[in-house]
């Protein structure tokens, strides 16, 4: 071998152990949107790469918060405008609403109805799924602040952690696939 050969052996040699020790088989998720096929299709991808045994840390942040609202609790010591976010915004994964052709609730009626019939799973159902498979979700703690949301009406999800975007950031530097939805 040459010198220069054998040089620009060892350099890709460093470069490949730093990519495969520096990533994870993980996913990271930015999950934004609060909109039904949004947050469905961010359930899938999760569901879909926790079953192929990846790492999946989802970071619910802004509108998607008030999906992982669970309708049986409230927060207590709410002042005016934070009720008015929580009376304004969906309650619940069973609340949110499709991003196109809502039609005032008959587009997502319409989709929920499609599903049921194909057999494909809700979104409380992939939620609870996602649960199972190990899947982490993390709540933007800035985003709760924002919209008044307390972690005690959150739902009941192992592991459910309120947390800053460098916890988002530290788990997307790990990971092998990075998503924003």
């Amino acid at each position: 071998m040459t010198p220069d050969f054998e040089r620009q052996l060892m350099e890709l040699t460093s470069k490949v152990y730093k990519i495969e020790t520096g990533t994870k088989d993980q996913l990271s998720m930015v999950v934004f949107s609060g909109d039904l096929d949004k947050i469905l299709a961010a359930m899938i991808i999760a569901t879909g790469a926790a079953a192929y045994d990846m790492t999946v840390k989802l970071f619910f942040t802004f509108w998607a918060t008030s999906a992982l609202r669970d309708p049986e609790k409230s927060g207590k010591g709410k002042n005016l405008v934070e009720k008015m976010f929580g009376m304004m915004l969906p309650k619940g994964s069973r609340k949110v609403k499709l991003s196109k052709m809502n039609m005032c609730g008959m587009g997502t009626s319409m989709i929920k109805g499609i599903m049921k019939k194909h057999k494909v799973a809700s979104l409380p159902e992939m939620i609870k799924t996602a649960g199972e498979l190990g899947v982490v979700i993390n709540i933007c703690e800035m985003s709760m602040n924002l919209m008044g949301f307390k972690k005690e009406e959150m739902i009941d999800y192992p592991g459910l952690t309120v947390c800053g975007v460098a916890t988002f950031l530290a788990d997307a530097q790990e990971s092998k696939i990075q998503l924003f939805i």
